[in-house]
């Protein structure tokens, strides 16, 4: 694809994600989130839709260069020669991968949680404030059961899986977010559910883990993905929407909303 192929496909991924933008305002040579309104979570999906339009790779590493939309179409030029591996396939032997990113400046890695990591999933919900405890779990909990805590991390990865995001905090290693969904009876579907520490919230740390649950869900051919939110949890409502997620409310059940996304 040549030069203005380019540039038009990074304004088609943009403008999905903020059709309100005045595109004869902006400059191609100044930075692009000055410009146009794009949180964290928006900037993923932006990255994201660029890869699938471009079927090209775009590092983590990387991601901080692409300030300005002339940096984004020059990265380009260089890399849509390299295919994007196909997540199908990378995923066909079951195996689900380390992924390392940079987080404001912290270096995070997101891998499939394990048995040994129970005591760290212990203090990830123990860190947790008894607010957003209790909108992952929909009731009020101070820490969980052991039960619990085993059926957490002693998942299959297969029909239950569950992707950890590790740093380091006070010089050793700690959970700060996790993701994971359970694979409906019928096989088809499944429904998810994330929490992120605190101090986390807003770093695009939940951005990050989501993208990878849904990719290993779309991978492993999953056609819905699923998931409850409390109804007064607006700042998770507006995160499953531009994930992509329509929301359904429930007449039977006004706290919460249903929350679905096809694969």
């Amino acid at each position: 694809m040549d030069t203005t192929g380019i540039r038009q496909a990074v304004l088609q991924a943009i403008a999905s994600i903020a059709p309100e933008a005045d595109w004869q305002r902006i400059r191609a040579d100044q930075p692009l989130r000055r410009q146009v309104d794009l949180d964290s979570m928006d900037w993923l999906n932006v990255i994201a839709g660029i890869e699938q339009r471009l079927s090209v790779a775009i590092a983590d590493a990387d991601a901080g260069r692409l300030a300005t939309l002339d940096a984004i179409v020059e990265y380009l030029q260089h890399r849509q020669a390299e295919p994007r591996p196909s997540p199908a396939r990378a995923a066909a032997d079951g195996e689900l991968r380390e992924a390392r990113h940079l987080v404001d400046g912290t270096v995070v890695t997101v891998r499939p949680i394990r048995p040994a990591d129970l005591p760290l999933e212990a203090d990830f919900v123990r860190h947790l404030s008894a607010e957003t405890r209790y909108k992952r779990f929909l009731v009020t909990v101070s820490e969980l059961s052991d039960r619990k805590l085993h059926y957490f991390t002693e998942v299959d990865q297969v029909r239950h899986v569950a992707l950890a995001a590790v740093a380091e905090r006070d010089g050793r290693e700690a959970i700060v977010g996790v993701a994971r969904y359970i694979v409906d009876a019928a096989g088809t579907g499944c429904e998810f559910a994330i929490a992120v520490d605190d101090a986390w919230q807003g770093s695009g740390m939940a951005g990050i883990l989501m993208h990878a649950l849904i990719e290993v869900a779309r991978a492993r051919g999953l056609a819905t993905m699923e998931g409850t939110v409390l109804a007064t949890n607006t700042r998770m409502l507006k995160f499953t929407r531009q994930l992509g997620f329509r929301q359904q409310r429930d007449s039977e059940d006004r706290e919460t909303v249903r929350v679905v996304r096809a694969l």
